[in-house]
């Protein structure tokens, strides 16, 4: 089931036997700053366990069907470290996994035992697959560090066939919190767009500390009410989403929250509609966390 590229490779790499086609990246739609800091950030979290793939991939993939992407051509949009490309692998009949970034030397090794995983390092812009070609097409926590989203989220769902699904996850704008967490969110990014200009060393040391300083605490709080049988307060806690991550989960999201130079954030309301205007219909938002995240069929 693997395709026929839609345009020449100028290279080839080989990365834990995973042959990597290597595309001219023209810097079209694309903040070259940001796609550097997640090269190095994903370089440095290259690994996940089976358990942590499948925790998180649970919750991504809580709106889709298996039978949407069982034995299905499936197109990872932005695979980082490949995570999900490996969560749906066992299932997915073959998976073309693109991202511009050096992430694609982590997804080699994560994905070296995965025969039915194409790595390629090309750009959401200029995606070298024919359009109207893929069954399933999924893009999660990409698509925000963009400059235009929506032109980016058209040339996704391009090449989704007729009747195929889109599965993509955007940062929210606090659209479903209170006013407390907004002025958290307000402070938090503040220290963001200090933070992601300063070198990679220096930053890469103060996400690390923030994760001690700023998450634990809060993520510690979490797992004391749950175990205590609080659990209906556990939502009312900032960052109570990672109560049942690992310290290293912790940390890589301390640095993509902090290190991160571009990032834009959506209601739910706005992702709807630039899901309506990309040609898809019966959109389906989880109401779980991670928000947001959402489905819709192309027709």
């Amino acid at each position: 089931m693997m395709l026929k590229y839609s345009d020449t490779p100028v290279s080839e790499i080989n990365k834990s036997g995973k042959q990597i086609a290597v595309f001219k990246i023209s810097g079209q739609n694309l903040d070259s700053t940001t796609v550097e800091s997640f090269g190095k950030e994903w370089l440095k979290f290259s690994f996940f366990t089976d358990k942590e793939i499948k925790t998180a991939g649970d919750q991504y993939f809580d709106i889709v069907p298996d039978e949407l992407y069982n034995g299905k051509l499936v197109l990872d949009a932005g695979c980082g470290t490949g995570r999900w490309s490996k969560y749906l692998s066992s299932k997915a009949g073959f998976i073309e996994a693109i991202d511009p970034s050096d992430a694609v030397f982590s997804a080699g090794r994560l994905l070296a035992g995965c025969q039915n995983v194409r790595i390629s390092k090309a750009e959401i812009s200029s995606l070298p697959f024919d359009d109207n070609s893929f069954d399933f097409v999924f893009s999660l926590g990409v698509l925000h560090h963009i400059p235009d989203t929506k032109l980016a989220m058209n040339d996704c769902v391009k090449k989704l066939k007729k009747g195929g699904w889109f599965l993509v996850y955007l940062y929210y704008n606090l659209d479903n919190r209170n006013i407390f967490f907004k002025g958290l969110f307000y402070f938090s990014n503040l220290l963001r767009r200090m933070i992601s200009g300063l070198p990679s060393a220096a930053k890469k040391l103060i996400c690390d500390l923030l994760a001690i300083i700023i998450y634990m605490p809060l993520v510690l709080l979490a797992r004391m009410f749950n175990s205590i049988g609080l659990k209906k307060l556990v939502s009312h806690i900032p960052l109570s989403y990672y109560a049942d991550k690992s310290f290293k989960i912790i940390r890589n999201d301390s640095l993509d929250r902090f290190g991160t130079p571009l990032e834009q954030r959506f209601s739910r309301k706005q992702i709807k509609e630039m899901m309506e205007y990309c040609g898809l219909s019966a959109i389906c938002f989880s109401e779980k966390e991670p928000y947001w995240h959402a489905i819709g069929n192309k027709v």
